[in-house]
């Protein structure tokens, strides 16, 4: 400070006429010149720059749904991938609607959505009044099929509130959901978008749930007998009703679809899964749907008469494919994992119990491979082995392999005057050393003469040499079975099992990964991600 006082003082001498004030105290001076060095003036601050977004951008706003009809817009959530605009749907879906993909913004289904009215138990006539009541649907739409169409673009991602939220598409009523290999759309809890969701985390929603008007069994209103047998979904606390006489009956299209997270209990002992098919007939297309982490089953059918070809189920907690009540159903190229020590059967086929109604249940399912990593010696749940049929079932499997070393393969329940049956053509087991489980009226022996009848080229002791879920040696070297001689809706294949060798990706791209299953890069990522494109 007293250098600094000194300099000020020198300054002022020096400059006294040109300007030190009256105030200003002169300095004797030093006798020679002196050289005042002012500092340099303080820079102005640079501007903070905005910093550069990292991962995706929220987009700016919800879009609308037709002229009048602007979609909820519930702010900005951000994870891990980035931010996201939220766009609630409506709780009614009364009007064809699509679901466009746009950069930063995802959709969201808060509670229960319909799409369109629940037209009945048989398409009405113009002007005709529904057969059931409407719940919660428009009054303008009242007095015939709503005919609502909900389309959802390819690499839409659908994110679901937490709880019991679920997509119902209604009778009369139908889905547009087509995705494509490079961009599937993705139906998801919000936890996943969050960043929240492991590859152990399962049950935070409801799930997607098709009904239509195909014949059902196990009524809960009308009978089989007098032809006006409906069912109600499962713990759905208003009228969610489905069956009816259309075998051909169209619920839309599914192809290119992820479902996770799914599961959620809407009541004791009673959830939803991944997609539920209810009365949905041979009109409604079903191709390339992954299950991820339900729950419950990976899919279940009630009734009906439905075709899927390309279906993954992984970490199921329940069954992987569960078909019931009357249901005529055809499956080809079916991957099917369960997580290590969880889980219940990869099969469930059965009628629920009530084992004199027709249609008896049936299931076709050709080229299918299906894993459980069980390290008990047993499953932990009621099925106790890794495939059961039973109640008034009939089961044709192609071209199968069950991989379940610490498990029982095949468990069959004889009951009713006409009990379930069994027929397997080129299937290959890996159990253990009980392989087969007879109950009721059947005994073990009983169902290993089911499975091992001669000619039929199955093995149940099979030593298997999967790579993950391609085909190994072992595999390679088995006779198949042409799947078509059993349904024309099959493709003619020389091979057993869902992925014939490295070169068979049918499941490449629109799969997303786990712990439980690497389906290789070029895909949606991990499944507890979100795509970023």
């Amino acid at each position: 400070m007293k250098k600094v006082s000194g300099l000020l003082l020198v300054g002022c001498s020096a400059l006294a006429l040109a300007g030190c004030g009256p105030s200003d105290i002169a300095s004797p001076g030093t006798g020679g010149n002196v050289v005042v060095n002012n500092p340099a003036p303080t820079p102005s601050p640079s501007p903070t720059p905005t910093p550069t977004p990292t991962g995706v951008v929220a987009a700016s706003g919800c879009p609308g749904i037709s002229a009048s009809t602007q979609l909820k817009d519930a702010g900005v959530l951000s994870g891990p991938t980035g931010s996201y605009r939220v766009c609630t749907i409506p709780a009614v879906i009364d009007r064809s609607i699509t679901l466009t993909k746009q950069a930063g913004l995802v959709y969201q289904l808060d509670g229960r959505v319909d799409v369109g009215c629940d037209g009945g138990f048989a398409a009405p006539t113009s002007g005709s009044p529904f057969a059931t009541s409407t719940v919660g649907c428009p009054s303008a739409n009242l007095t015939a099929d709503t005919n609502v169409t909900l389309t959802i673009d390819p690499g839409v991602i659908v994110i679901a509130a937490p709880g019991a939220t679920w997509l119902g598409v209604n009778r009369g009523n139908k889905i547009n959901a087509v995705g494509t290999a490079s961009q599937p759309i993705i139906f998801t809890s919000r936890d996943n978008l969050l960043g929240q969701t492991t590859d152990t985390s399962q049950g935070l929603w409801g799930g997607v749930v098709l009904m239509g008007r195909a014949p059902v069994t196990d009524c809960t209103t009308g009978t089989t007998a007098s032809g006006n047998c409906e069912r109600q979904t499962e713990g759905s606390t208003n009228p969610a009703r489905f069956g009816g006489t259309d075998n051909a009956y169209s619920a839309g299209r599914m192809s290119y679809v992820q479902i996770r997270y799914s599961g959620f209990i809407l009541s004791n002992n009673i959830e939803l899964q991944s997609l539920t098919g209810e009365g949905v007939g041979t009109g409604t297309t079903l191709d390339h749907i992954m299950s991820f982490n339900s729950s419950d089953d990976g899919t279940e059918w009630f009734g009906g008469s439905p075709n899927m070809k390309y279906y993954v189920s992984i970490g199921a907690d329940d069954d992987s494919l569960d078909v019931d009540t009357g249901a005529q159903m055809n499956v080809q190229y079916a991957l099917m994992i369960q997580r290590d020590g969880l889980g219940d059967a990869l099969f469930e086929i059965d009628s629920n119990g009530n084992e004199g109604d027709t249609p008896r249940t049936k299931l076709n399912v050709a080229n299918f491979t299906a894993i459980q990593k069980q390290t008990s010696s047993n499953n932990e749940s009621n099925d106790q082995a890794a495939s059961l049929f039973r109640g008034n079932s009939d089961t044709t499997l192609i071209n199968g392999i069950i991989a379940t070393p610490n498990n029982e393969c095949i468990r069959m329940n004889g009951s009713g005057s006409t009990p379930a049956t069994l027929n397997a053509y080129s299937v290959v087991m890996t159990c253990n050393a009980t392989k087969f489980i007879g109950t009721g009226a059947y005994s073990a022996s009983q169902v290993s003469g089911f499975f091992n009848v001669t000619g039929r080229n199955n093995d149940d002791g099979f030593t298997s040499t999967l790579n993950g879920y391609t085909n190994g040696t072992n595999e390679t070297g088995k006779q198949a079975t042409d799947p078509k001689t059993i349904s024309a809706f099959f493709d003619t294949t020389t091979w057993i099992g869902a992925v014939r060798n490295a070169s068979d990706t049918w499941y490449a791209g629109w799969t997303c990964n786990s712990t439980f299953a690497n389906f290789g890069t070029g895909n949606s990522g991990n499944c507890t991600s979100l795509p970023t494109t």
